[in-house]
């Protein structure tokens, strides 16, 4: 599973966000920074602790230029009644888009065939629209935002950046390297 430097493809989707049912498309998605983060379903155990730990950080990465799209095979019906029936999930103002035709689980390469269901995604594309950060992990293990808003930093740093990289462990303020001939084999 190669998508790393590889462009958004063209989708559509209906979302629920703000209250209201919204079309989005690859072309709302481009010129900002964007997260797709994929889920299994709604009304489950594990989604919304990590839904409710991104609506936490999302005004803070809406102040970065980056937007969220949650995305889950259910529909965006599902996503309001979800919305309005959970603490936890009435917490989310971000994009909640519904993929039941899994277009977009196909498209990112995270639906579990014969399954019906997305694995746990998370993508960061640029504001081009392509894929720089790619992590899958396993339906009983949750993701910690700020983890990925760390992340997410490291990229726009680098993306500013050109011939600097981010080591292990950088937080924003810290020392970045710039590769060269003089660094191989002393660091």
């Amino acid at each position: 599973m190669a998508l790393i430097n590889t462009p958004l493809q063209p989708f559509q989707a209906t979302a629920y966000k703000d209250g209201k049912f919204v079309d989005v498309t690859d072309a709302d998605v481009k010129g900002k920074w964007a997260v797709f983060f994929f889920y299994p379903a709604d009304f489950t155990f594990v989604c919304p602790t990590e839904l409710e730990d991104l609506a936490d950080i999302y005004p803070t990465l809406q102040g970065m230029d980056v937007e969220v799209y949650s995305v889950s095979t259910d529909t965006h019906f599902c996503h309001k009644a979800w919305h309005d029936t959970s603490p936890a999930i009435g917490k989310i103002n971000y994009y909640m888009l519904g993929d039941q035709n899994h277009q977009l689980s196909n498209q990112f390469g995270v639906l579990r065939e014969g399954v019906g269901l997305a694995d746990r995604g998370t993508f960061v594309l640029d504001p081009e629209g392509v894929i720089q950060l790619v992590e899958i992990t396993p339906e009983g293990v949750g993701r910690n935002a700020a983890e990925l808003l760390r992340k997410v930093k490291a990229l726009q740093y680098w993306a500013a950046h050109p011939g600097e990289v981010c080591p292990a462990k950088w937080e924003e303020g810290a020392e970045t390297l710039a590769p060269s001939l003089d660094l191989v084999g002393k660091i």
